[in-house]
């Protein structure tokens, strides 16, 4: 199962709709509920890019570094072909974000083996053989 950012930033923004359900979702990483969870490493660069109007670059190496003390979770790297993946994925799919576009490109790797991604974007219901779980359901 991969996570994606959206819960990511929910878990640390202070004032967060989604920061509730963020919080169960994290616990039950930890708790190993979910098994093994990924994300890929790109997710620091979209943090600094969504929280740096917000808060400063030391809050977001905070940010990173607490993510990477998880239990039950485990940093993928970005490689060429997550990316070369990732633009396939946006010329077929209409994917606007590159970020997403990773995402996706992960999930669907041998990386994350059964294909899931935890999410509240709807853009991913649209990618053939990827599966999406809305977090307010797990």
């Amino acid at each position: 199962m991969l996570i994606e950012n959206d819960m990511v930033l929910a878990f640390y923004k202070s004032d967060d709709h989604l920061k509730q359900v963020a919080g169960v979702l994290f616990s039950k990483i930890e708790q190993g509920e979910l098994g093994q969870v990924v994300i890929p490493s790109v997710f620091s660069i979209e943090l600094y890019y969504v929280l740096r109007s917000i808060t400063g670059i030391s809050s977001v190496r905070d940010v990173v570094s607490h993510m990477i003390t998880f239990r039950n979770l485990s940093i993928i790297p970005s490689t060429i072909d997550h990316q070369l993946g990732a633009l396939f994925l946006m010329d077929n799919y209409q994917l606007a974000s590159i970020f997403d576009a990773i995402y996706a490109a992960v999930a669907l790797s041998t990386e994350n083996p059964d294909n899931t991604i935890i999410s509240t974007d709807r853009v991913y219901d649209r990618i053939e053989g990827l599966q999406r779980i809305d977090p307010k359901n797990i």
